[in-house]
């Protein structure tokens, strides 16, 4: 019987899981890092102070790493 499940091998699920793993990590440490590099509080100015302004750039700035970690990836 053919389940359909013959492309789910351990190797390429504990891959993937292997790379997901590590572009959140790289991602997390380059938010880190930008957010020192700025001379404010990101938290404070995008949640407190509810600066939309700059969670849109935050948000940009997060899918530009994302897909540069991504591309690195692949």
């Amino acid at each position: 019987m053919m389940w359909g499940l013959e492309y789910l091998k351990p190797g390429a699920f504990l891959s993937a899981l292997l790379f997901a793993i590590i572009g959140v990590v790289i991602f997390w440490i380059c938010f880190i890092i930008i957010d020192k590099l700025t001379p404010y509080d990101l938290w404070l100015e995008i949640v407190e102070k509810q600066n939309v302004a700059l969670g849109l750039v935050v948000a940009a700035m997060s899918l530009g790493i994302c897909i540069i970690v991504a591309a690195a990836i692949h």
